[in-house]
């Protein structure tokens, strides 16, 4: 039977139409300042359609929620769909059943489908669950995260908008961030490389489905991403191209975005999804908003202190934040966008001993060494901006010269990243630039964390002592 062409289709069309033009206008290839790599131009809007029934579920994601729970979220056309899971160790075979809530919105003449959000749990660390989302439909199945090291992050850039950036960091645990996503060619590529190699958890901090407003480009980015995002946890925060507000008559930012990917932002004490933390193992992962409030007085920046003070690195060697907007950056675009929020939070982030900060945003890759204030600190953050993941607006080539002796590593190219964390003390950082079908590993640097060093932690109470 043919599938109907509802409203949702047919509006699909003119966003096709908008940005094949646009791909006519930049058709040619883009060239390396330091060698000739062809960096390759954004590639084509892949739009996902809806090929099951009205009350099947769609746009399947995991994420965590706490310790041993996991949230189900899905999004079903029919609007007497039930949320529940039903889950078990066997395929074909369940033997619990969790009931949930839902949610929908409204945004101009788009009318989401029942968006569905149920936790299951408790569950077993590095066991693999099948799950069946409102009593009908296919089959899922999801790998818990293990309980002990080696952890591997999975870091993605901007992925999944009409152009594909998207940076990974894998931690063995394996978390998978992504970041600028977006919905393109170069999209899927990053996300098959993900998926070649075993991992935990992804987090996406920022920039998801660049929908910028075209509600229907939120629901082609869940269907592309469910067969990665419903086996494995992913986790999120926002970037710019979720704020999606209209003057007076949506004046709130982020509907779209919570309504979507609600985060655990409760079980960590924080009163917005946009800002969050969860402990894997013992890593603890600090979810922040660059695109809320982060001033001294602000909710945020109260919460993000009480979180920081909360830790005890004894028991949590790795500390690793991850945002939008990069603190450092010497690349020529978006110069500056993050400096009023690295001047009200970085001596935060200093006197925890941060062990590494992740940003996108930057449609380039850059790596630089450890830095607190604008200076070389061997007690600080290593930074990496890793934005460059596939996003509709393709590659950011021009970086400042000369070069800032803070940056080891700059390259304007689509890749990923990989963190994976061996033990307390060491993790392995690297990053695979995306050449066609292969993923060639471009650069990489062994980490030794911070809370196992002596000098840092004698130091630790005078953030400006100079080294």
């Amino acid at each position: 039977m043919g599938r109907k062409c509802s409203r949702r289709s047919l509006m699909e069309f003119p966003i096709l139409l908008i940005h094949t033009l646009f791909l006519l206008f930049f058709p040619l290839p883009l060239l390396s300042e330091h060698n000739n790599f062809v960096r390759q131009p954004a590639g084509q809007l892949i739009i996902t359609p809806h090929q099951r029934s009205h009350s099947d579920p769609q746009q399947v994601h995991i994420s965590l929620v706490g310790k041993e729970k996991m949230r189900v979220s899905w999004i079903t056309e029919e609007k007497h769909a039930e949320s529940v899971v039903e889950y078990g160790t066997e395929s074909g075979e369940y033997s619990a059943k969790s009931t949930g809530e839902h949610t929908s919105y409204r945004y101009f003449l788009y009318n989401s489908g029942k968006i569905h959000n149920v936790v299951i749990g408790p569950l077993k660390p590095g066991t693999t669950y099948f799950y069946r989302c409102g009593g009908s439909g296919p089959e899922f199945s999801l790998k818990t995260p293990p309980h002990n090291f080696p952890l591997e992050f999975v870091v993605v850039g901007k992925s999944l908008s009409l152009g594909f950036d998207i940076s990974l960091l894998l931690h063995r645990l394996v978390c998978f961030c992504l970041r600028d996503l977006g919905q393109t060619e170069w999209t899927a590529s990053t996300l098959k490389h993900v998926e070649s190699r075993e991992y935990d958890v992804a987090l996406l901090p920022g920039d998801l489905s660049y929908a910028d407003s075209q509600q229907p480009l939120w629901d082609s980015f869940g269907r592309l991403v469910e067969p990665y995002a419903s086996k494995r946890p992913w986790m999120v925060t926002e970037g710019n191209h979720e704020i999606e507000i209209f003057p007076i008559i949506y004046p709130q930012p982020f509907q779209a975005y919570n309504a979507r990917w609600p985060m655990p932002f409760q079980q960590s004490a924080s009163t917005s999804n946009l800002y969050y933390s969860f402990q894997l193992v013992a890593t603890h992962v600090i979810m922040l908003g660059s695109y809320t409030d982060f001033h001294a007085q602000s909710q945020q920046y109260n919460w993000l202190q009480s979180d920081l003070a909360n830790i005890d690195r004894a028991k949590t060697p790795w500390l690793i934040v991850l945002l939008h907007a990069p603190w450092y950056n010497t690349n020529e675009a978006h110069q500056g966008e993050g400096e009023s929020m690295r001047q009200a939070m970085e001596q935060l982030l200093y006197n925890a001993r941060v062990d590494l900060v992740f940003a996108g945003h930057v449609h380039a890759y850059e790596r630089f060494t450890r830095i607190y204030d604008n200076k070389v600190d061997s007690c600080g953050p290593m930074y990496v901006t890793i934005g460059d993941g596939g996003n509709r607006e393709g590659l950011a080539l021009m970086f400042k010269n000369p070069p800032s002796p803070l940056s080891l590593y700059r390259e304007p190219s689509f890749g990923h990243g990989r963190l994976r964390i061996v033990n307390e003390t060491h993790a392995h950082w690297s990053w695979h630039r995306n050449n066609d079908t292969d993923a060639v590993v471009a650069d990489g640097i062994w980490i030794e964390s911070l809370s196992s060093s002596q000098a840092c932690s004698i130091q630790q109470d005078d953030p400006n002592e100079e080294l």
